[in-house]
Order: structure tokens, then C-alpha cells, then sequence
């Protein structure tokens, strides 16, 4: 496969054209009477017209036919996608998944959508308030069938298999410890390579941004520069009734059928695009004295509400660092939140629990939920010698965070058969180490 090449910049008002049709964007306006090489320009929204000029996203493509040029939608099985939040009662307990399985591909053939379950979610797709959490698992590429969402933005995030992105826009090589945001209303499709794992964030009405920095200043965390934009790319292709548009609306599957491929944007420009980003650029802050910094310092993007410092969702990580605090228990703290914490693992041992928490699978720690360290894990760090460490090398765990107060799915709970009955258990070993008579019982020893 040859090399890919990308824009830098979050955000950023872009330009991109096929070098094979050189001078197709229009000279000084968006939408000439004829547009250079006989192309139709068609503008894509991803926010109101009149939304402040910081706030507003859109941009003009260029392509062979308009994506207007297809046969009715029709209701197709949506398999085990959903954004019914009432399907069973409500569970307050520590949740924890295992692995989600892979289909065989010598046993089914799934692609992306086919492979799409539904985890858990709240709010309301039609008054454009809420998210849902899924899991995809698949072994197939998509071939002539294409995907867009007309609920939500997807903030996909690959565990297991590289994925080749297919959009608009041009191509995207996606792998572990990469993610990528196909933002609403946006074509593509998804060749694999193997038996291919991982999860999505879908939030609707808003999109993600970068978080402020605050004290931190102009510099940190996830720098807009390290966010990667395809260049355009395209292929005039007929597929004689052949090619299969999806659409996620309302929560429902629709397909319709057309004779060419999608993908034949031959240039465009705007601010409304896909993007990936590598976590391994994240730049860490950390505590360099003493205690805990709020693991909101992990941020790389949120997906903010109305309400001042409250996010719809907040993708966080927890990526490799150094570990100095002075007179501090290192791993998370125990914790109530009024938030709703899911958390993945895309490779190697979370550090607050070393054992179940598995690559490919999940926990739920929902509003009010009590959670932290397990017994092992508070032991061993009870104890430390607190010399400067290296912390998660080799792994990255994440988090998906809500303000919302998110119910889980029956395939979720149930007809997944991952959910780990246990988790409960890796805090039973804990015990009192009450000691009534000695405020400092370290130096009675």
C-alpha cells in the first residue's frame, strides 16, 4: 500500500485537490456556473448557516455526481444497533466486560456496519442531545457498500486490525493507537485486514474540539498540528445498481442504491473534514510534587453541552508517563463521580487493575458508582518505595465520559456474554487497616 498523505492542523479552513485533475477547485468563488471539468459543487453542513463564524463548519466539494444520485432509502435490518435506553432496567452496579469475540471469518462474513453493537447511551437522538457507546467487530471489508451517520459525529477508536478509510474527503490508514472522527453526514467505508476490533463514541448534535487549556497555557495535551486530514482523492467508478449507501437516521438503518462509487470528490475546501490523530503525541502533564491532578489533564477531545465546563463527552487517555508525586498513593483514587466513566483497553495492563480488565474489552462505572484501585493494586502502591517510575509503558487505556447518565443495552448485559459476573470481587480482599491508637502507625514500626 502506498504511502498516504495527509494535511496538518485541527479545524484549519483546508484546500485539497487530486493532483491528476490539476486547477479543480474554482478561482475565487464556491459555486461557479460550470465548475472546472464538468464537476458538480455541492456544499456539505455540518453546522446551522448561521452559527458564529468560530463555531461554523462546512465545506464545497467537487465531484463527478452529486450524492444526490441514488434510488430511495429503504428500512433495512439494523442488526444490534439501537437507541432504545429503556430495554432493560436500569443497572447501578461495577461493570466489566470481557474481550468482545470476533466473528470467524471461515464461519460469517461481517463488515464494519454488520459488525456495529450497541453498548450503552443516552439521550435523544431527535432533539440532537445525547451519545451512545458502541463496539465493532468484523473480518470483512465493506466492498461496494458505503456508511454515514446522520445522528452524530463517530469517534472511532481500532483495539485490534488496521483500518483503511475510504471517505469524501480521500483515504485514511487508521491503526491501533490511532483514532479517527468521521464527522456527521460524511461517506466512507472501511476495508479490514483481519479479524478486526474496537469501539466508537458517537455524540449527537455537537461536534469534538480540542479542550481549553486554561493555566496549562497555549501548549499541551493533544496539539492541533499532530491532527492528520486526507487529501482528496478519487475514483470515477460505475457500479450499475450496484453500489450501497447506508444511513444511520433516527437511530435506523436505510440503504439505497446507485450506479457509481461514492468517492468521486475530485477536490474540495472547508473546515468541516475527517481526521486522525496518533496518541503517541500526546503531551502529558502531570503532578511533579504531590497528589493527584483531575484526570480531565488526560483530555484529547470533548464534545461539550451547554452548560459551561460540562461535557456531552470527553475522550480521555491514560498513556505511558513518569510517575514523581511525593507523599502520594500513585494509582487513581477511589472515586464517586457525577459523571459516567466507560473505559477501554486497547493494549497492555491498565495500572489500577492488573488482572480482568482485558485489551478489547470495557468497564461501566456509571453516576455515583463507587470504584478505584483493587485490593492488589491498593496494596502494592500502599507499600511502594516512591522513587520516581515509569507508568503504562506499553499500554493505553482510555475513557469515554459523560455528563449523561447512560443505560446499558440487552446485548450489553446479555446477549453479548461478556459481561464479567465477577468484577464485584476484586474489591472483597479489601480490609480495614484502622488504627484507633496511632495517627502515623508507619513510625511505631
Amino acid at each position: 500500500m502506498a504511502e498516504l498523505k495527509y494535511i496538518s492542523g485541527f479545524g484549519n479552513e483546508c484546500a485539497s485537490e487530486d493532483p491528476r485533475c490539476p486547477g479543480a477547485l474554482p478561482e475565487g468563488q464556491n459555486n461557479p456556473q460550470v465548475c472546472p471539468y464538468n464537476l458538480y459543487a455541492e456544499q456539505l453542513s455540518g453546522s446551522a448557516f448561521t452559527c458564529p463564524r468560530s463555531t461554523n463548519k462546512r465545506s464545497w466539494l467537487y465531484r463527478i455526481l452529486p450524492s444526490v444520485s441514488h434510488k430511495s432509502f429503504e428500512f433495512i435490518d439494523q442488526g444490534h444497533i439501537t437507541h432504545n435506553w429503556d430495554e432493560v432496567d436500569p443497572d447501578p452496579n461495577q461493570l466489566r466486560w470481557k474481550p468482545f469475540e470476533i466473528p470467524k471469518a471461515s464461519q460469517e462474513k461481517v463488515d464494519f456496519v454488520n459488525g456495529l453493537h450497541t453498548l450503552c447511551g443516552a439521550g435523544d437522538i431527535r432533539s440532537n442531545n445525547g451519545l451512545a457507546i458502541h463496539i465493532f467487530l468484523c473480518n470483512t471489508s465493506m466492498g461496494n457498500r458505503c456508511f454515514y451517520n446522520s445522528d452524530g459525529d463517530l469517534l472511532i477508536v481500532p483495539q485490534k486490525g488496521k483500518l483503511l478509510i475510504y471517505t469524501e474527503f480521500g483515504k485514511m490508514l487508521v491503526q491501533p493507537n490511532e483514532i479517527c472522527v468521521i464527522q456527521r453526514g460524511m461517506q466512507f467505508s472501511i476495508d479490514v485486514f483481519e479479524e478486526t476490533r474496537g469501539y466508537i463514541l458517537e455524540v449527537y448534535g455537537v461536534h469534538f474540539e480540542l479542550p481549553d487549556l486554561g493555566p496549562i497555557g497555549a501548549n499541551g495535551l493533544a496539539n492541533p498540528r499532530d491532527f492528520l486530514i486526507p487529501v482528496a482523492w478519487y475514483e470515477d467508478r460505475q457500479v450499475p445498481g450496484g453500489y450501497t449507501v447506508i444511513n444511520k437516521y433516527q437511530g435506523k438503518l436505510f440503504a439505497a442504491r446507485q450506479d457509481v462509487s461514492p468517492f468521486n470528490v475530485v477536490a474540495w475546501h472547508g473546515n468541516y473534514t475527517p481526521y486522525k490523530y496518533n496518541l503517541e503525541n500526546f503531551m502529558v502533564i502531570n503532578s511533579v510534587a504531590f497528589d493527584h491532578a483531575d484526570p480531565s489533564i488526560f483530555t484529547v477531545l470533548t464534545a461539550k453541552s451547554v452548560r459551561p465546563g460540562v461535557a456531552i463527552a470527553d475522550f480521555v487517555i491514560f498513556p505511558p508517563r513518569w510517575g514523581v508525586a511525593d507523599k502520594t498513593f500513585r494509582p487513581p483514587y477511589y472515586h464517586r463521580n457525577c459523571m459516567s466513566e466507560f473505559m477501554g483497553l486497547i493494549k497492555g495492563h491498565y495500572e489500577a487493575k492488573q488482572s480482568g480488565f482485558l485489551p478489547g474489552g470495557g468497564s461501566l462505572h456509571s453516576p455515583m458508582t463507587p470504584h478505584g484501585p483493587d485490593a492488589d493494586c491498593f496494596e502494592k502502591a500502599s507499600k511502594a518505595k516512591l522513587a520516581p517510575e515509569r507508568i503504562a509503558d506499553g499500554t493505553m487505556a482510555f475513557m469515554f465520559e459523560s455528563s449523561l447518565n447512560m443505560a446499558v443495552t440487552k446485548w450489553g448485559l446479555k446477549t453479548s456474554n461478556c459481561l464479567d459476573e465477577n468484577y464485584y470481587k476484586c474489591w472483597e480482599p479489601l480490609k480495614s487497616h484502622f488504627t484507633p491508637n496511632s495517627r502515623n502507625p508507619a513510625e511505631t514500626n
